[in-house]
């Protein structure tokens, strides 16, 4: 059974639930269903094999989504806080024939890019115009374009049975919670929230609540308005959720010192895409935010491990879910399981285990435990190893800081850039720091400090689409900066 499938059947016996809302518009699961077909006839008629979509959070970016499933085209979910260069790179790589958008001027300067041909779910659908098209492994249903560390985005080719495998799972393991109105939060072209989110919920039976962005307090990559996201958390009473690791801070931060406080509807809050620390898991369900860490890739449909009411031990990322196993070689962290057809520039190997470049290990337990990224190792000039992610996390654990960069390959001790929250004082910064040196080994300490003079973001070239440092960059942007850390 597929997601279009498990659609059809909640629509037969419950035609009236509600199944997709946003800020203006809600679809019944019988509705949906024959949104869906009328929209997947439309998109047949064009004779487009491969569609990209540009467009904001709502009802009709899922549904072209679900209708592209039904006509068996595959689908170019294309993130609003790509540039102009990252924009052309996909038109060009994925083959895609057409592209549905609400943001025709976003894409006139593309030379890819012709008329416009229609409108398909009050979206304008508009010519991609394309040399040689390349080849896409069988079955590709959705082509998932992730940053990575450098700024050219990689395809990663998937089918609908690996997305649908991990929604199912994700189902079966919160069947007990019965969360039924999950609150879209991340970006929809995200898979994260795409197929954990929306997809999951379906198969539950649940509704699908996408407002736009800007309802929700969010614009660009990276900035987010958290009084307006908890508005409309209130607004909207979710039971589920999915937040990245600065989200749940920024909501943290907002209930110790605005005293918001969650609904009592929210039974369940994911939170992956970095490292989280256990102190901050365990503030945030002091304060009625039921929150657990997973962690999960693109390559394997999104969510391989995850925390649960009944399987929890903070600070981890979870068990592996039922449909994955996982285990460490050499320090890496390998998924074997369903996963991607291959890249768009690269077959996938036939290698049963999948790298993922992550560190970590497995305590007796099965909980799985992120240290850090493989190629991010910092080696001292006294040889020992030092996982940046680690460190950093428990100095971000204080409201007073909202970006920090540890420094220290090839040096003596570490060293940090940190962009500091506005009006904070550097004596504050610094006893906190302090703090934060009693609890780790020697080797780890933070030593000095230089401030950034602004904050790190996607579209400076200083952090990844999901927020994490492009560390290369920040070398090279600050390598003044770091001379002089090391200079005394």
């Amino acid at each position: 059974m597929q997601l279009i499938d498990s659609l059809c059947r909640t629509a037969a016996l419950h035609p009236e639930r509600p199944a997709l809302m946003g800020d203006s518009v809600s679809l019944t699961y019988a509705g949906l269903i024959q949104a869906v077909d009328a929209t997947a006839q439309q998109l047949r008629a064009r004779g487009i094999s491969t569609l990209g979509l540009y467009a904001d959070n709502g009802p009709n970016w899922l549904l072209v989504d679900l209708a592209c499933q039904a006509a068996g085209i595959t689908l170019v979910p294309l993130p609003g806080f790509f540039s102009m260069q990252q924009l052309a790179h996909t038109l060009r790589a994925s083959g895609m024939q057409a592209l549905l958008t609400d943001d025709c001027e976003r894409f006139t300067a593309l030379e890819q890019v012709g008329e416009a041909l229609a409108e398909i779910a009050d979206l304008a659908l508009i010519e991609v115009v394309q040399g040689q098209l390349p080849q896409l492994p069988a079955q590709t249903a959705k082509i998932t374009f992730t940053s990575g560390s450098t700024g050219t985005p990689r395809g990663v080719c998937l089918s609908s049975r690996t997305q649908f495998t991990t929604a199912r799972v994700l189902r079966d393991s919160l069947a007990a919670l019965r969360p039924e109105r999950h609150l879209c939060i991340l970006p929809l072209a995200t898979l994260l929230e795409n197929v954990a989110g929306a997809y999951a919920s379906w198969l539950i039976g649940g509704s699908v609540i996408a407002p736009g962005l800007e309802s929700l307090g969010l614009s660009g990559s990276s900035q987010l308005d958290i009084a307006q996201l908890c508005r409309c958390i209130d607004e909207r009473q979710p039971h589920s959720l999915i937040l990245l690791p600065q989200m749940l801070k920024m909501l943290v931060e907002q209930s110790e010192h605005k005293g918001w406080r969650p609904p009592r509807s929210l039974v369940f809050a994911a939170v992956g895409g970095g490292k989280v620390s256990a102190e901050l898991l365990l503030r945030a369900r002091a304060l009625g935010l039921p929150v657990y860490e997973g962690y999960g890739l693109s390559e394997c449909g999104s969510v391989v491990a995850l925390n649960l009411p009944d399987a929890d031990r903070p600070g981890s990322a979870g068990r592996p879910l039922p449909h994955c196993e996982i285990k460490v070689r050499e320090g890496e962290v390998l998924v074997r399981g369903p996963r991607y057809l291959g890249y768009l520039d690269d077959a996938d190997s036939c290698d049963e285990w999948l790298p993922t470049g992550d560190l970590g290990e497995l305590d007796r337990d099965g909980y799985l435990h992120i240290t850090g990224r493989k190629k991010n190792i910092l080696i001292s000039s006294y040889g020992r190893n030092i996982s940046p992610e680690w460190i950093e996390s428990e100095i971000l654990l204080t409201p007073l800081l909202m970006q920090c960069v540890l420094l220290g390959d090839g040096r003596p001790h570490c060293s940090a850039l940190i962009f500091p929250r506005p009006g904070t004082e550097r004596g504050h910064i610094e006893q906190w720091l302090e703090s934060v040196n009693r609890r780790l080994p020697d080797y780890a300490r933070v030593h000095r400090w230089a401030p950034l003079p602004e904050p790190l973001t996607f579209a400076g070239g200083l952090l990844t689409a999901n927020g994490r440092p492009r560390r290369d960059a920040i070398a090279g942007r600050y390598a003044q900066v770091i001379e002089n850390l090391y200079s005394v």
